[in-house]
């Protein structure tokens, strides 16, 4: 089946406002769909201005008419997915004390229910239930759960839930012993929660009006959200506050940062009522985050401190934790980025990645003597779980790779025994023999080279005719993972090939991969991209023109750029929350995350360079009177990260600019925000949706 748009697009308005930076005028034909009461809308969706509703609504029913005809494909699509989910799965319970906790699915159930047993107790046995998510969702257009973290005593559980999507949690008190909730209610926070020792108050961060997560508020149990104390306040808005806590629960961590300087105040966990303690004095482009190694009364400090560009770990008393005190305790070994670390009491355990691929290392504490846990695929993902306790030898992680299912080990890190807990179960059927994962290199136009994961069916001819589908991302460090989908498996067996570009501006390659793809090298990111859709037409895994890329939010940036520098190559755009409108956010000081994001791609306030860089890849600003691609465009009306008017202004220019037939279509989901949908199963409605649309312009539906 081919995608055919029907004729009568939607046309929105042009009402041009222009502004001036450093001599240099700029003209927006769509900045109206920017409601001047944005920060109202983010909270109530109702007050969204009347014109600019009427508009997002045409589109999104002018997007429902064009997929239409998909209808029967997309439920499909759903239905596949859906099977290949164990939809009454639970997690491998976590011991903390005299309880084990875990979450569970219900049959046809959208949202976890958190459940603990007895430590010891089998599968379901003396099951109680803490919080039952279906329950707390019924009636609500959206329901998100953000914290469920249960009190020392094991008596009460702070949970935190966002009904809008706009990402303002409210934390509420459980009584487990009754399973009600108490009188108290903190609104506008950002949904984490850390106890204090005793359990008679615990810490969260207050999320403002423009988003911003600031402040850092002390809560005692049976007390008013109006009488909670100021614990810790930023006063940098580039700044945002997070709070946290050491594996050993001996502190409370409040860390501040942007994206790339760190600064960490400590508070005893049995003392909360005292002062924050700082540890080291932010110093711009040095990170740090630390553990607290009890035994030895010090802490041991991640951090890419005296130029260890892929980090290195030091050490420095527990009385004494300033910065003057650190010396190296595991060394700077370039190549080999240091992800993140937890400190149990008898071992230390750190994810690293090298050559691209993650690995764990163990070291055991009274005697330094390491190890590595190897593993063999070509490309595969990798994750350390924690869990609640610090007095155990044993450690947590998860595998996959993108033929073989998620599996979760329990590790002694003392004897290296690994114990298979889980494997996840694909209740329609899986044969990773099946299906074939590799990982190539692309060579970008300056040499580098750039991983590629890969993932085809083994009956799929790598002749060329295979259609392809490569999903980007590349910013702010993040690595995207070459891991298990079960969505991907209904591209895949249907002939396509599925590719993963770990391009610069993730951290794939070390430290270096990211500082090469942000700021005044972010261009980078866009040819790395490129370049991987050109390799993969070049080595016969599909051909030009073949390809339909997906990213979103950052990745939805990439989207819009590629589209407008490389517009034949793809058959088709994906481009989900999409962050278009680059050049005008950024200079936007007043909304939620742009302070934080100078660091990340430049101030065009200040600096004229940083302003002219931006302005020649923004996409909304670089669409131009040329043929582009069939694109889709997906954006939430409460999204705090990636505004609805992004691509709602984008597409306009789009339709006003291009000179093709293809299909330009826009949807914003109008209860939702970053997200999506909540709930997993309506998640997948949305995947189905974009699928659908994959395979209709390749003529695969």
């Amino acid at each position: 089946m081919k995608l055919t748009p029907p004729a009568d697009a939607p046309r929105a308005r042009k009402i041009p406002a222009t502004d001036t930076h450093h001599g240099i005028t700029r003209t927006d034909n769509y900045a109206w769909l920017r409601d001047e009461n944005w920060r109202d809308v983010m909270r109530d969706p109702t007050v969204l201005d009347k014109d600019i509703r009427s508009y997002l609504e045409a589109e999104n029913a002018y997007t429902d008419k064009a997929l239409e005809p998909l209808a029967d494909l997309r439920e499909t699509l759903f239905n596949e997915m859906k099977g290949r989910i164990k939809e009454d799965d639970s997690s491998v319970p976590s011991p903390d004390g005299p309880y084990a906790y875990y979450t569970r699915y219900e049959e046809g159930s959208q949202h976890p229910i958190f459940c603990r047993r007895p430590r010891d107790a089998e599968n379901g046995e003396a099951e109680e239930i803490v919080l039952n998510g279906n329950v707390e969702a019924e009636g609500e257009a959206y329901f998100k759960l953000g914290d469920v973290a249960h009190s020392p005593a094991h008596r009460l559980v702070a949970w935190s839930a966002d009904r809008k999507g706009s990402e303002y949690f409210t934390i509420r008190l459980r009584d487990l012993e009754t399973g009600k909730d108490l009188a108290d209610e903190v609104p506008d926070s950002s949904g984490g929660v850390v106890w204090d020792a005793a359990g008679t108050s615990f810490f969260y961060t207050q999320v403002d009006d423009e988003h911003r997560p600031l402040k850092v508020f002390r809560h005692v149990v049976g007390t008013s959200a109006q009488a909670d104390t100021l614990v810790y306040e930023e006063i940098d808005p580039s700044f945002f506050a997070g709070v946290g806590e050491t594996q050993s629960r001996k502190y409370i961590v409040i860390d501040t940062h942007d994206h790339q300087t760190s600064e960490i105040h400590l508070i005893p966990a049995d003392a909360p009522e005292l002062s924050p303690r700082l540890v080291a004095a932010r110093e711009e482009g040095v990170e740090y985050d630390l553990e607290h190694d009890a035994e030895r009364q010090r802490f041991l400090i991640l951090t890419n401190a005296e130029g260890a560009e892929d980090f290195k770990v030091m050490e420095a008393p527990e009385a004494t934790p300033e910065r003057e005190h650190w010396k190296d305790f595991i060394p700077h070994k370039p190549g080999t980025l240091l992800l993140g670390h937890v400190a149990f009491r008898n071992h230390y355990a750190r994810m690293e990645r090298q050559g691209g691929l993650p690995r764990i290392a163990i070291r055991r504490l009274r005697d330094d003597a390491e190890h590595e846990i190897a593993f063999a695929e070509e490309a595969y993902d990798l994750s350390l779980g924690a869990g609640y306790e610090y007095d155990t030898s044993r450690m947590r992680f998860s595998y996959s790779s993108m033929t073989t299912p998620a599996e979760v080990f329990d590790y002694d890190m003392e004897t290296r025994e690994r114990t298979l807990r889980k494997r996840q179960e694909v209740p329609s059927g899986h044969n990773p023999a099946d299906y074939v994962t590799r990982r190539i290199f692309a060579t970008a136009p300056d040499g580098t080279e750039v991983p590629v994961s890969i993932l085809h069916h083994k009956g799929t001819p790598i002749d060329g005719s295979a259609p392809c589908l490569l999903y980007g991302y590349g910013s702010y460090g993040i690595s995207i993972p070459a891991s298990f989908s079960i969505a991907a498996l209904s591209l895949v067996d249907r002939g396509f090939v599925y590719a993963i570009a770990h391009i610069r501006g993730g951290k794939d390659k070390g430290y270096r991969w990211y500082t090469d793809g942000k700021l005044f090298n972010k261009k980078n990111t866009f040819t790395d991209f490129i370049a991987a859709g050109e390799h993969l037409a070049a080595e016969n895994f599909t051909s030009r023109g073949n390809i339909v890329a997906q990213g979103g939010s950052a990745g939805g940036m990439l989207m819009g750029a590629v589209a407008n520098m490389a517009p034949d190559l793809f058959k088709g755009i994906i481009a989900e929350v999409p962050f278009v409108d680059v050049l005008a956010t950024i200079l936007d000081a007043s909304l939620p995350l742009t302070p934080p994001e100078w660091n990340e791609w430049g101030n065009p306030i200040e600096s004229k360079e940083a302003y002219e860089y931006m302005a020649s890849y923004s996409p909304y600003d670089n669409v131009r009177a040329q043929a582009y691609p069939h694109l889709f465009a997906l954006g939430g009306l409460t999204d705090p990260r990636v505004t609805y008017w992004e691509p709602a202004k984008w597409v306009a220019q789009l339709r006003e600019l291009k000179t093709d037939d293809n299909a330009l279509l826009l949807h914003i989901n109008m209860d939702s925000g970053h997200g999506g949908a909540s709930g997993r199963f309506e998640r997948l409605k949305e995947v189905a949706r974009v699928f659908a649309f994959a395979l209709a312009v390749t003529e695969r539906a």
